[in-house]
């Protein structure tokens, strides 16, 4: 009796250890595939997921294609901010403006529509980005070396009279993707670079145009292939941050990050549907002014 007492004990004890060893060999490769818990779903940060709200001030980030938004009426204790990187945009009717209609974004989670009105500008968020080695690892790296700051009024072309025909007027007043012109600085941008009914037309058309990718599109791939610095990042979220925050105004900005002999671009004039620069700059918009 006292032997199969013992025997018993014995493969309990047996079974215990196997048990434990097995739950600890689980929390171990938990803990070294960082598949299984560093790669969250993408959680969406904005507080405002929901309705129509007016529009104060708009800003777009070709980093990474982010546009940010200012919303008025928000919910009590709801941060005005939006931001997502799925915008569409369409321009408000006469018989909207005429009636009083004010710029609004319509949200839904993280896609929304902006409906503006022509001369509505949104600023411009430029970065200009260098391949340089890194010293300690001896990786290429693209980080941003500058940024400079002008505004764009994508639909500035049609209340000059530059957009005729009953399609693409018809188009203008419809939520679609646009990507901006290629960035220039100097006077207002006005008009697109592409657009079309979903985001990828809307680049391919651009680089029809343009024989080469939007900005957007080429730092997200290369920030994220070859890396950006932490610090980076929340200098230009801190930056942006500010610039919303600061008095309406027109003019351009720009802040070095590292020195640069980068010569700027040639300014050059386009028409509507390539994008252009506008012979003045007009006030009412908002943004950084430049320091003196």
């Amino acid at each position: 009796m006292l032997r199969k007492l013992t025997v018993l004990f014995m493969c309990l004890t047996l079974c215990w250890t196997t048990v434990a060893c097995g739950s600890s060999n689980t929390t171990s490769d938990q803990n070294s595939n960082p598949n299984i818990s560093s790669n969250p779903i993408k959680q969406n940060r904005n507080q405002v997921t929901q309705g129509q709200y007016p529009v104060q001030q708009a800003t777009y980030n070709d980093a990474n294609g982010e546009y940010t938004l200012m919303l008025l009426n928000t919910p009590s204790g709801t941060p005005p901010m939006y931001s997502t990187t799925d915008l569409q945009m369409a321009s408000l009717t006469e018989e909207e403006i005429q009636e009083g209609k004010t710029n609004y974004a319509e949200i839904n989670g993280n896609q929304a529509s902006l409906h503006i009105k022509p001369d509505f500008k949104i600023e411009y968020v430029h970065n200009v980005t260098e391949t340089q080695t890194d010293p300690q690892t001896g990786r290429q790296e693209t980080i941003i070396v500058r940024r400079e700051s002008n505004f764009w009024t994508p639909f500035a072309g049609a209340i000059a009279g530059q957009v005729v025909g009953g399609a693409i007027s018809n188009m203008l007043f419809r939520p679609q993707y646009y990507v901006p012109p290629v960035y220039q600085p100097g006077g207002v941008m006005t008009g697109y670079g592409g657009y079309g009914n979903s985001y990828d037309q809307a680049v391919n058309r651009y680089q029809e145009r343009y024989q080469a990718p939007p900005a957007a599109v080429k730092n997200r791939q290369t920030l994220r292939t070859t890396g950006v610095t932490n610090s980076t990042r929340s200098n230009n979220t801190r930056r942006q941050q500010q610039n919303l925050n600061r008095s309406t105004g027109s003019g351009a900005s720009a802040s070095d990050l590292r020195r640069s002999n980068q010569a700027k671009p040639r300014q050059q004039r386009r028409s509507f549907g390539s994008g252009g620069l506008s012979p003045s700059r007009r006030g009412g918009g908002f943004g950084s002014r430049r320091r003196r």
